[in-house]
């Protein structure tokens, strides 16, 4: 059933935006270095590799400067136009591509860089790719400032690997084990919900039951009790 919805909205979302994509895709062409989408392999449904688009807004070898895979608050490597579109999570829009080819689904675990995807415990791992992965989720709403929890402080594998990921796997699970439609249009409204008020606590009040952050991020992530 959610496949049906992901390729209605997908297709439908693609048409409606084309105003907005074009000039975007334009205005990439002609600034930073040129590049119009970042394509980057991605852990998917039954650990299935595959590529994720978004639109270019770091250096183009930014994977392999400074923080790697991990993005943090304020991080160099940004490019001008890019702040924007990260602001706005403009940039992520391509991904309704990688959902109308059946990659991907609006909801569900946020699909990984293997570095990332390797961060999780073979349980979480297991887990996840049991679904296709989402342009938006359980994991994506919560840590939907997480290019501010890793600042330049925090802007270590250590840090993401035993705090962040065990935390962000452990919503992903809950995702899984409670995953549909009901769910699926309700994450849709928090999502639209939390792009409008980033600091809302909405997610936490409407899925009540989400596995309870660790002290060190209960600030960071607005938690809700």
């Amino acid at each position: 059933m959610e496949r049906f919805f992901d390729l209605v909205f997908s297709t439908l979302a693609l048409i409606i935006l084309s105003p907005l994509l074009f000039p975007i895709i334009v205005i990439l062409r002609f600034s930073g270095e040129g590049e119009i989408f970042f394509l980057q392999d991605r852990i998917g449904k039954s650990g299935k590799v595959f590529k994720l688009f978004k639109f270019a807004t770091m250096l183009k070898d930014s994977p392999n400067i400074g923080s790697g895979t991990l993005t943090i608050k304020n991080d160099p490597r940004i490019l001008p136009v890019g702040k924007l579109l990260r602001k706005t999570k403009i940039n992520e829009l391509p991904q309704l591509l990688n959902i109308f080819f059946g990659d991907m689904s609006l909801i569900g675990p946020r699909p990984l860089a293997i570095q990332n995807f390797n961060s999780y415990s073979k349980e979480i791992q297991n887990t996840i790719t049991l679904v296709r992965p989402g342009l938006s989720g359980i994991g994506s709403i919560i840590f939907r400032n997480e290019e501010e929890i890793i600042d330049e402080k925090n802007a270590s594998i250590d840090f993401y690997n035993n705090l962040i990921a065990p935390y962000k796997g452990s919503l992903e699970q809950w995702f899984v084990s409670n995953k549909g439609i009901f769910i699926y249009f309700l994450s849709i409204f928090v999502t639209i919900w939390a792009v409008l008020f980033p600091k809302t606590k909405l997610a936490w009040k409407l899925f009540k039951d989400l596995p309870e952050p660790p002290n060190e991020l209960k600030e960071k992530l607005h938690y809700f009790n």
